[in-house]
């Protein structure tokens, strides 16, 4: 009975462990990151931009590539596809209407099979005269993976690990 006991604690000490583990494992970063972007993040412009555009460390694939632009009042402004060429992911704009912060969203897919997303903004100072798209779709394009899947596996499979080696005892 003693042993069982042992046995039992070195399972949830095993378990508590891998937990922590996961918990505290750092983000992979083998995928494509952003180097720059045209305008600059932040950027404070008297007149809208033709194009906006994001370049990354390595070619992307030219699938599934989305860019849009959302302006203040939560219209879009991009028009027209995206383009990938090598690193650098591209949208055209409409001419830009009122004053205030135009938000870029993207997702890439690297050269990996990794999708990348993220989102960068810039200030447009003095109103434009352009007319905008339709209203942006509620959400943004740049989905985040919930980790509560993987930590529920990780608990399952130490648990039963230790329930299996606890019946194996001889």
């Amino acid at each position: 009975m003693r042993r069982l006991a042992v046995l039992a604690r070195a399972g949830i000490l095993l378990a508590a462990v891998a937990l922590t583990v996961t918990l505290h494992a750092p983000v992979a970063a083998a995928h494509a990151n952003r180097v720059s972007t045209e305008p600059a993040d932040n950027a404070a412009l008297a007149a809208g931009p033709a194009r906006v555009s994001a370049t990354f460390n390595e070619r992307l694939q030219t699938t599934f590539a989305a860019m849009t632009v959302v302006g203040p009042d939560g219209n879009l402004w991009s028009a027209g596809e995206t383009s990938v060429q090598g690193a650098v992911v591209s949208v055209g704009l409409r001419p830009l209407g009122p004053a205030g912060t135009y938000t870029v969203n993207y997702r890439v897919t690297s050269a990996d099979g990794h999708v990348v997303s993220g989102s960068w903004s810039f200030r447009l100072t003095a109103p434009g005269t352009g007319t905008p798209g339709p209203a942006a779709a509620a959400g943004n394009i740049a989905g985040a993976i919930p980790i509560w899947p993987f930590v529920l596996a990780a608990v399952v499979l130490v648990a039963g690990a230790a329930l299996w080696t606890l019946r194996r005892r001889p």
